[in-house]
């Protein structure tokens, strides 16, 4: 028999389980609560429980060429680095190239996930899930949870003494959706991951006045890297990859701190992080400037 799996989002990560699952012959079944896929790639206007939210002017920090998925390019005559609306286009034309569509249950809430009582024999999972206010329950094979991290906001109110006295206003990034909201005002951006240096050059456009805070430093660097290519085509190359993996950590922290400092000098501005180590492992923390 056929092995059913069942899979929890309709994002990225949810679309490929469900080809996957194709491609080795099982049958997939994924559950969305929302009413369309693309997950933190579909603006809404609204914040969405459970969901992830992003702001409307948000840009790809990696290319089209390097984030495509390999059985899929993207379409030539998309930028090199994609909006939010166009990365959704794409896993639109993904979704309907490979008939993905009738294997997703929109609108359906995943109420629990639980080992069936034979688990041990079967390995199977009872899943009850929800929709138009009636719930039903399902047995499978395998779940797939791809439904993402980044949809509970960290505000630490705790961490900022006088907050309560503030006289201004404050809230997560995952709140911010257009630059409106800072006209005529001073701003602190508290942050400097790449949403928060995204939403402070906004803000600098129509603000008095926008200042960052950092406690642990970051390395900017530009989207355009060397000869005009992308950042993430001359840092994630696998010739890259081995000389990193090759070198002792404090030689690669060094090399990768040093040309990361050749666009402007880190230590000027008091940017220098802390953890230097992490460029090794996680490009994420880096800002990816205009």
């Amino acid at each position: 028999l056929t092995k059913r799996v069942a899979i929890i989002g309709a994002g990225v990560s949810g679309l490929t389980s469900i080809k996957c699952c194709l491609d080795e012959g099982l049958e997939p079944t994924c559950f969305e609560r929302s009413d369309d896929i693309g997950g933190v790639w579909r603006f809404t206007e609204d914040v969405e429980d459970g969901r992830p939210s992003l702001y409307k002017s948000m840009v790809s920090n990696t290319c089209k060429e390097m984030s495509a998925f390999t059985d899929f390019p993207y379409p030539e005559d998309f930028p090199v680095f994609v909006s939010n609306s166009q990365v959704l286009e794409y896993l639109r034309m993904y979704a309907k190239h490979f008939g993905l569509l009738k294997h997703i249950q929109f609108k359906t809430t995943v109420i629990s996930v639980r080992k069936c009582p034979d688990f041990s024999a079967t390995g199977q999972w009872a899943i009850v899930t929800e929709s138009n206010g009636k719930q039903e329950s399902s047995v499978f094979d395998a779940v797939m949870v791809c439904i993402g991290y980044l949809s509970d906001p960290s505000l630490p109110l705790e961490s900022f003494p006088g907050i309560e006295t503030f006289q201004g206003k404050y809230f997560h990034s995952r709140y911010y959706k257009h630059p409106d909201v800072f006209e005529g005002k001073k701003v602190l951006v508290i942050g400097m991951g790449n949403s928060g240096v995204d939403i402070a050059i906004e803000a600098s456009r129509v603000a008095e006045k926008v200042m960052i805070s950092t406690g642990r430093g970051a390395w900017v660097i530009s989207r355009v890297f060397d000869n005009g290519y992308p950042w993430d085509m001359v840092f994630l190359t696998r010739f890259m990859n081995v000389i990193r993996n090759s070198l002792p950590g404090p030689i690669t922290t060094w090399l990768v701190a040093h040309r990361t400092s050749q666009w402007f000098d880190h230590a000027n501005y008091g940017l220098i992080p802390k953890d230097r180590y992490i460029l090794r492992f996680c490009s994420m923390w880096w800002y990816i400037g205009h």
